[in-house]
């Protein structure tokens, strides 16, 4: 009977292990202690379902992303500095965290920081963003985008949970089999990794296709293709790119299952399956999944840039074929991430030879900004140095890029950390510095008031030295022949170099508390900080023509368009902010429980699988499918705001906009500015 009702869950479970992970699992608890206390205390049970939880409005989904993100950047960030504090300290010494402990941290930092991290993170501001920028109201599929937060939440409460019950993968984040096979892993670990990661993808995929059709069907009159930002444009590719990146990764996910749960041998090569068919669907998810993390980064800075730069986005043409060219070229080098892996040297040259050419319109991309931002009045806002520091950097990884597209020195440095700091080179200038941008840029936008300017620039140069000094040593202990995934060493001269990689971490952790103490001052001071008036960087697209935060309807007129930067053009011509001559009921998509049911019953049947609790299993499946089967019963699934209301809400926010003092560029980072800033002469 006890097997029946827990499976192969047991006291052994527990994380006694080590004291390391004892301390890890507590965290995690007490968190989720202080978080549930606190909730309570504040009587905000009700105000989370009914404004949060149930929420399909895609300003609350994006920002509910956002949070989950930043949980799993903390988790993340603190995993790297032990396993930097480990390797300083692994010198011909097995140091404090024993091997398989190790091959765990760096599975789970891995898996956290490209679908638990990065993921939530781009998706969260694309979600809140995109929309406005677009002229719309909502996304198209309301309650899908809900149902899609679900998943991937639920994939991110299985890692957590795998931090309390049970040891997690030890096969990487890339899951290699053999590795992952059972008779080489036959804990839970790996069963973990599969289930949060097949989550995670479903609801990737359904994210990819609800942003495609929201940019195709959704825009405002006279936005035509070649009007919208740079930003929609950098959403469309990746939108893409999730709807036939994402399919192989789940595939691959499922089949590994198989090959777990029914003894099926997909992947076992002396039982007529072969390793190297996971690897192609690994990679070809893999490489388009590097352009799903940096494009948005490069919609991110193209916005920034021009906003604080005060000038139209320069080879704006040239922008989106280079975006186009980017995301149609990353189906076609997903080969250069196994040149070492036996296949013949002129397969290893065509995709060599696309690797490289991919180079060029990411080169195109950064002379467009650089002339974006020649002869301009360019104000060194948070956002704008993050995309100052990105350009210096993120060439430097493209360049090691272009180093590792030759076969020869690939197959030179493949297994050293050369290749992790050229990984690192790329996706943290080339997505979390854009993120932070995006997240500092649109703050105002979500919440109506400010972020701390100060900590702003002191986060920036932490996370700007921390990366330098934690990666830039790696490219040099790399070419030295130092091993990734090195628990201990026994070559004295990588060890000054390690020394400088924890300070680097050090600065990191320093970075990750400066973002905690910002937001916390910000929230302090929200009243100083301010800006209703909603266009607090003198903007240039239309989510900076309404209030901030933004109605729950986003427009009160649907806004018509006839040139890229819409608001921007209409601030010129004195015919921003004006009043509709009519107000109309607006209908809205009304709350759902389906995404919330969909993210419990989801983790609790990728928890059932891991465990073999067949029993919850079944029932968590019923409960899935079953609130989605009665969804499409209801038919009360919208909502009217009345025009009264909506004439209301928008008089008020004129009346404070008329009242509103404007200020001068310079002013624009002090506490003068209201979110009203006067165009420079």
């Amino acid at each position: 009977m006890i097997h029946f009702l827990f499976g192969e869950l047991g006291y052994n479970a527990l994380p006694f292990y080590s004291a390391i992970a004892t301390v890890a699992a507590s965290v995690v608890v007490l968190g989720a202690v202080v978080v549930v206390g606190s909730i309570t205390w504040l009587r905000g049970w009700r105000a989370l379902w009914s404004e949060w939880l149930t929420s399909v409005d895609h300003k609350r989904i994006g920002i509910m992303y956002v949070v989950v993100s930043f949980v799993m950047l903390a988790r993340a960030v603190i995993e790297a500095c032990v396993m930097r504090s480990q390797q300083a300290v692994a010198y011909d010494s097995p140091g404090f965290i024993p091997p398989e402990h190790f091959a765990q941290l760096f599975t789970t930092h891995g898996t956290i920081m490209i679908f638990f991290m990065a993921m939530p993170f781009l998706i969260g501001i694309y979600n809140f963003a995109m929309p406005l920028q677009l002229g719309a109201r909502d996304v198209s599929f309301p309650v899908m985008n809900s149902i899609s937060l679900g998943l991937t939440s639920a994939g991110a409460v299985l890692m957590m949970i795998s931090l309390c019950l049970g040891k997690f993968s030890t096969g990487g984040w890339t899951g290699y089999p053999p590795y992952t096979e059972l008779s080489f892993s036959p804990g839970v670990g790996v069963d973990y990794w599969i289930w949060a990661l097949t989550l995670s993808s479903l609801g990737n995929t359904m994210t990819g296709i609800n942003f495609a059709v929201t940019i195709y069907k959704k825009r405002a009159p006279g936005m035509t293709l070649f009007r919208m930002p740079l930003f929609c444009w950098t959403a469309l590719c990746i939108s893409i790119l999730m709807i036939f990146a994402m399919p192989p990764l789940t595939v691959a996910t499922l089949m590994l299952a198989m090959d777990r749960y029914l003894d099926m041998h997909f992947f076992t090569n002396a039982l007529g399956g072969n390793m190297m068919n996971y690897v192609n669907m690994f990679w070809l998810f893999g490489h388009p999944e590097v352009y799903i993390l940096i494009l948005p980064a490069f919609g991110v800075y193209s916005e920034t840039i021009a906003t604080f730069s005060n000038k139209r986005l320069y080879g704006y043409t040239s922008l989106v074929w280079a975006t186009v060219s980017i995301a149609v070229l990353s189906f076609t080098v997903w080969l250069h991430h196994f040149f070492t892996m036996g296949q013949d040297g002129s397969v290893n040259a065509v995709f060599g030879i696309a690797t490289m050419l991919i180079a060029i319109p990411t080169g195109v991309k950064v002379y467009d900004w650089l002339l974006t931002m020649f002869r301009g009045r360019i104000r060194l806002s948070v956002p704008m140095l993050y995309a100052s520091a990105f350009m210096i950097l993120f060439v430097v990884g493209g360049a090691t890029g272009v180093m590792l597209a030759n076969p020869g020195f690939d197959y030179q440095v493949h297994n050293t950390l050369f290749l992790v700091a050229h990984f690192h080179n790329m996706l943290i200038p080339g997505l979390l510095f854009g993120m932070l941008s995006a997240y500092h840029y649109w703050f105002p936008k979500a919440f109506g008031f400010r972020l701390n300017e100060v900590w702003g620039r002191i986060i920036f140069a932490c996370w700007t030295g921390g990366f330098l000094l934690a990666f830039m040593p790696l490219y040099i202990v790399g070419a030295l022949g130092m091993p990734r995934r090195s628990q201990e060493f026994f070559e004295a001269v990588y060890q000054p170099y390690m020394y400088v990689a924890l300070a680097g971490a050090a600065l990191v952790f320093c970075a990750l508390a400066s973002m905690a103490i910002q937001l916390w001052t910000s929230i302090r001071n929200r009243d100083s900080l301010r800006v209703f008036a909603g266009d607090p960087w003198n903007g240039r697209t239309l989510e900076w023509s309404i209030a901030a935060p933004p109605p729950e309807y986003n427009f009160a007129r649907i806004p018509k368009v006839d040139s890229v930067d819409a608001f921007y053009q209409a601030k010129q011509q004195r015919t921003a902010w004006r009043a509709p001559d009519e107000y109309f009921d607006i209908p809205l998509p009304a709350n759902s429980p389906v995404g919330f049911l969909c993210c419990v019953s989801g983790g609790a049947f990728g928890f059932a699988l891991t465990w073999h609790i067949w029993w919850a299993v079944v029932v968590s499946a019923l409960v899935f499918f079953g609130s989605i089967v009665l969804r499409s019963f209801n038919r009360d699934t919208m909502r009217i705001v009345p025009s009264g209301e909506v004439q209301e809400t928008e008089e008020n926010w004129l009346l404070a906009l008329s009242e509103t003092p404007p200020v001068a560029n310079e002013a624009m980072f002090t506490t003068a500015n209201r979110g009203l800033v006067r165009e420079p002469v």
